[in-house]
């Protein structure tokens, strides 16, 4: 398969591109990347250059999109605008991509002919108290970014209804690993640790995330674009829930910090109390979550230590205007 791969120098995206060119060793990927504040070109680094191809360029630019897309096979999208907190300080640049760039993006697969893949999130859910949200349950997104995903993902079913096109749906827990921007907990709380600054935690804490450590999520993805059903949606939950505050406090155990660190900051607008995903239907295509938080959390604090020069520069300019905004104190250094 000739993948397009939008969003390929993010997060998530890059950690895809990597971990699929290693274990399907025919086939090749075009990442289609705008290179925003969370995208790096040098995420991509080490991947097979005579098996890769990189575009710079906008998922709402139509004639990009169809030229990166002429002569491929299928479209796996992760291409968004994801954290919470920019949503709300900003909720139109999350509404042009999420929702109208995947419009650009469905346009140009049904007319290439060809499978799209929506990455979504369980945030579109909302919250629950108890239980698990399984693929039927129904769309009630809290947030500007669940709202703008919740939108994304309606289009993509209603291509599917109203064209017949191949497109389906995975929606994710809240992944963490390597290479995820430290605007995001788990890395922001990494390098406040290491660097000793105040560890900000919204409220009492006791929000509960599903975590699903990045390479089992990519993992997932892999089963259900070449397995999944089209027209279907495919939960993909983390093995372990466990509370923000919790999460905090692993981190600084593994870092030899001491929880003075813990700062508590007014919680944030609309701050939906807990996710919880049930998988059984994408585990029936044969996937299973193979890293649990103890083990990827270790993992996690070990790459952020052993590769400062990757974030080192993340740790000023534009992000450090932000977290000024964002909690209303200062970086160190």
């Amino acid at each position: 398969m000739k993948i397009v791969v939008t969003g390929g120098a993010g997060f998530i995206g890059s950690n895809f591109v990597h971990r699929h060119l290693a274990s399907r060793p025919d086939d090749s990927i075009v990442v289609l990347d705008k290179l925003t504040y969370a995208g790096r070109r040098d995420n991509l680094d080490g991947a097979p250059a005579d098996r890769l191809e990189f575009v710079e360029a906008d998922i709402g630019d139509r004639e990009a999109v169809r030229r990166t897309v002429d002569g491929c096979d299928a479209i796996i999208n992760f291409a968004a605008e994801s954290h919470v907190d920019r949503s709300i300080e900003s909720p139109g640049e999350f509404i042009q991509t999420d929702v109208y760039g995947t419009f650009i993006l469905l346009e140009a697969a049904r007319d290439a002919g060809i499978r799209h893949l929506q990455i979504s999130t369980d945030e579109v859910y909302g919250s629950i108290d108890e239980g698990s949200f399984t693929e039927a349950s129904p769309i009630e997104p809290s947030s500007p970014y669940s709202a703008s995903k919740a939108g994304g993902d309606l289009i993509v079913g209603a291509f599917r209804n109203t064209y017949g096109s191949d497109s389906l749906i995975v929606r994710a827990s809240n992944n963490y690993g390597p290479r995820q921007h430290p605007e995001k907990l788990i890395p922001l709380v990494i390098l406040n640790a290491l660097h000793d600054d105040p560890i900000p935690v919204y409220g009492d804490g006791q929000q509960v995330r599903n975590w699903l450590f990045v390479e089992d999520f990519n993992s997932a993805i892999t089963e259900v674009v070449e397995k999944g059903e089209a027209g279907e949606v495919y939960n993909v939950g983390g093995p372990d829930e466990i509370t923000n505050l919790e999460v905090v406090k692993r981190i600084l155990e593994l870092t030899g910090k001491d929880e003075s660190l813990i700062t508590t900051v007014e919680d944030r607008l609309g701050h939906d109390v807990r996710y919880s995903l049930a998988s059984k239907k994408t585990e029936g295509l044969g996937w299973k979550a193979a890293v649990g938080f103890d083990e990827g959390i270790e993992r996690t604090v070990a790459w952020y230590r052993d590769n400062p020069e990757w974030w080192s520069a993340l740790r000023s300019g534009e992000y450090r205007e932000y977290y000024e905004r964002q909690y209303g104190t200062k970086l160190a250094g």
